[in-house]
């Protein structure tokens, strides 16, 4: 997906990651790492660095199944490891998805 916009509604941000927008209220409240910015009205408007934050977040909890405080914690205690994992895991799916694009050409 390429991110192309300075500022994402919330509404744009549950459609990229196929959840609820009480789900990215929710884990608003919970991780201190999220903090989108409000306008005027008070409506959440998400920068770049809180959607890569959504993208690990939603990595940790949904795919690799972790609880919240799981998340947490391991955002906690090695957040750099867990992001550097994480984009090589990002880097991975993509080179998959360009091996099959390859493949179905063929």
């Amino acid at each position: 997906m390429k991110l192309t916009k300075l500022y994402y509604t919330i509404g744009e941000i549950a459609e990229m990651f196929n959840v609820n927008v009480s789900l990215i209220r929710y884990w608003e409240n919970e991780f201190s790492i999220l903090k989108p910015k409000r306008n005027k009205k008070g409506n959440r408007l998400f920068t770049l660095e809180d959607v890569n934050n959504l993208h690990l977040i939603y990595h940790l909890v949904k795919e690799k199944r972790l609880t919240l405080e799981g998340a947490k914690l391991k955002l906690k205690e090695n957040k750099n490891s867990t992001i550097q994992n994480f984009e090589v895991i990002k880097k991975l799916k993509n080179i998959k998805s360009m091996l099959i694009e390859i493949r179905d050409l063929v």
